[in-house]
């Protein structure tokens, strides 16, 4: 039953990443048309839109090498790593100012 679940989880985190590497490869070569299109054409609104590709597909390239460590690392480091962020996230001061009262 074990194995079972184990597998699952497998299954589920290539299938994650299969579908990640998917949308950076749909951006890469959505990026690589625009590219050429501002090198033919040059203007203004493709260059643009190279940029905020460029910059959508680090940010997803970021996210995927975050998957990709957290499919590898082992189950309990990731439970510490997750409970860390949890108390740090509780240690954040409030929004919107001081929580001490004046008589």
């Amino acid at each position: 039953m074990e194995m079972m679940v184990i597998a699952t989880a497998v299954v589920a985190i290539v299938l994650i990443a299969g579908i990640s590497i998917n949308g950076i490869v749909d951006k890469v070569m959505q990026g690589k048309r625009l590219r050429f299109e501002a090198s033919a054409g040059g203007d203004q609104q493709s260059t643009a839109q190279i940029r905020d590709i460029a910059e959508r597909q680090q940010m997803i390239e970021d996210r995927l090498r975050v998957l990709e460590r957290i499919a590898t690392d082992r189950g309990n480091l990731l439970a510490e790593e997750i409970e860390a962020l949890r108390g740090a996230g509780r240690a954040l001061p409030l929004v919107g100012g001081d929580s001490r009262e004046t008589a």
